[in-house]
């Protein structure tokens, strides 16, 4: 897993502080959804997708690495994965996994190797 996979790196463009509720999310082959929860916490950064009737109301979350950039004016969050591999993710249950270590555990090598598509670490 990526050391860095739940910080956002240098280039992402990330103020602490700022609210990204609400930006699209856009996946590196198109729109995934909106961003419906962020934290800044350190070791621990994410940003919770609602994915809308894409994959059919289901949220996501993706660790602070797979952003490339956020582009403010925009109000849009660029992730460096496909639609496929977020909807391929292990599955997010707000009211289970918010804070639980087992879960990040699990995001966190998924998307820190590329789960089953491979290396693609940020």
């Amino acid at each position: 897993m990526s050391d860095n996979m739940w910080g956002y790196g240098e280039s992402s463009g990330r103020l602490i502080g700022a609210d990204l509720v609400g930006y699209k999310v856009e996946a590196s082959d198109g729109s995934i959804g909106k961003v419906d929860k962020d934290s800044d916490e350190v070791g621990s950064s994410y940003i919770v997708v609602d994915t809308g009737p894409w994959i059919f109301g289901k949220e996501v979350l993706l660790p602070a690495g797979t952003i490339e950039r956020i582009d403010a004016q925009e109000e849009k969050v660029y992730v460096s994965r496909t639609k496929e591999q977020i909807k391929n993710a292990p599955e997010f249950d707000k009211d289970k996994h918010l804070g639980d270590p087992g879960y990040h555990d699990q995001v966190g090598t998924y998307y820190g190797t590329g789960g089953p598509y491979g290396d693609h670490r940020v």
